[in-house]
């Protein structure tokens, strides 16, 4: 037989679920705003001790209005809030079973795809869907087994606040770690994310595509294509990341297709360039936007990755110089439609010029004695001092430093001290490589 003080209890909490029954929007609101300021931070027990051990029935209640409201787009984001403090409360495993057994996934990620919700209720929804794969590998396959990876990534694509994106990099982030059956899925989705419009969210997902790159191993090839393209955006911010993912992913196999890639963008199409040209005689506005050209970021950003990388390991300087990397730098350094590109090829070169005293003596008769030394006193600044005649030199260069390296048959001592300088040739392991790379260029 119960007690007086439960019956007292059981009968607040019959008073209670029949308030909530009857009421309309607004008071239904009020209710949920007193519930989470009384309730907030609770656990399991707490929470079941204020509900008289009948807590589910006011959750079901709440994931009930939910499925029935969340289309019509009106305010869901207390509602949201509300059942948030069931799933997060420590000791209440059955209320997220609860919540999952009726398709609380499944509405999660719908909310996040209609255009009619507001963007903070999508962020609540977010918060629940993090709660939920926190919670252990089948919440995260369950996530994931829902088409969770695509309506996650393309909300992320989509959505206008920053803090919501990062709310779902965390997602993300959660949804890559302690799942082996869908992480490559997860791993493909921050892919196709790149090629996005919105800068944030490319910046976010190449973050946790190094995460999840470190996680799986393996690279996917369409990740080579996508970063490059990446290069040619106008957001510092999101370039650093591509630069960043660049540095990772060439200590993987899609190495060679990465360095070839970026010695290529070097050199933009003709197609890309005559195009420019063409519409320069018809508007002469274009001439403000030559600079936010896609094809002339991307120039600059590969001379700045490629300068990074080859100082960054001797080995990947060695491999450029056999892709014509010095060739396509003084291309570059020619380009007088676009000074950062010019700049940073010619502080790429400096490197090079200063490392390989092989490229110092081609890059020395390929420019002439006086274009040469104006390099040499300050390559940062160098196309500020040349004229039209010497920017066409060193756009139309015919620098083949790579047909003197396949001279060195043999790669004796006197070839290696000619390339490298005698300083270099202790570096045993470097030799080898150096030997490889000319059996491979034979080939």
């Amino acid at each position: 037989m119960t007690s007086i003080k439960e019956q007292a209890a059981i009968s607040r909490l019959l008073s209670f679920l029949q308030e909530w029954d009857n009421a309309g929007k607004g008071l239904r609101t009020q209710i949920l705003t007193k519930f989470i300021e009384a309730n907030e931070g609770k656990t399991g027990p707490e929470l079941e001790l204020e509900f008289s051990q009948g807590a589910s029935l006011f959750l079901i209640r709440l994931t009930t209005w939910l499925r029935i409201t969340y289309m019509t787009g009106l305010d869901l984001e207390k509602l949201l809030r509300s059942i948030g403090i069931f799933l997060s409360a420590v000791s209440s495993n059955r209320y997220l079973i609860e919540f999952l057994e009726i398709g609380g996934v499944l509405t999660l990620l719908e909310i996040l795809g209609l255009e009619k919700i507001k963007e903070e209720d999508k962020k609540e929804s977010i918060k629940l869907l993090q709660i939920i794969a926190n919670t252990g590998r089948k919440y995260k396959e369950l996530i994931c087994e829902s088409y969770g990876v695509r309506a996650i990534a393309e909300f992320l694509a989509k959505s206008k606040s920053e803090e919501t994106q990062e709310e779902v990099q965390i997602l993300l982030d959660a949804l890559v770690h302690g799942n082996p059956k869908y992480q490559n899925q997860v791993y493909k989705g921050l892919i196709a994310l790149l090629p996005c419009g919105s800068p944030k969210a490319q910046q976010l997902a190449m973050q946790t595509l190094r995460t999840a790159q470190a996680i799986i191993g393996a690279t996917h090839p369409s990740i080579v294509d996508c970063v490059l393209k990446v290069l040619g955006t106008m957001h510092l911010e999101v370039q650093y990341e591509a630069i960043e993912l660049i540095k990772d992913l060439i200590h993987y196999d899609v190495h060679l297709p990465l360095l070839r890639g970026l010695v290529a963008l070097l050199i933009p199409p003709v197609k890309e360039t005559s195009k420019l040209q063409a519409k320069i005689f018809t508007d002469s506005s274009v001439f403000q936007i030559t600079t936010q050209l896609p094809v002339f970021l991307q120039q600059a950003a590969a001379a700045k990755t490629i300068g990074i990388l080859a100082r960054s390991d001797l080995k990947l300087a060695e491999e450029l110089l056999h892709m014509r990397v010095v060739h396509s730098l003084m291309t570059a350094m020619g380009n007088t439609d676009h000074s950062n590109s010019q700049r940073l090829a010619s502080l790429t070169l400096e490197y090079f010029v200063q490392l390989f005293p092989l490229v110092e003596e081609h890059v020395r008769k390929a420019m002439g004695k006086e274009l040469y030394q104006l390099f040499l006193s300050n390559a940062e600044i160098l196309y500020t001092k040349i004229d039209s005649i010497q920017a066409d030199i060193l756009a139309a260069n015919k620098v083949n430093v790579t047909k003197a390296l396949h001279l060195c048959e043999g790669t004796t001592a006197s070839c290696l001290n000619f390339c490298m300088g005698p300083g270099d040739l202790n570096d045993v392991e470097y030799v080898t490589h150096f030997e490889k790379l000319n059996s491979e260029s034979k080939e």
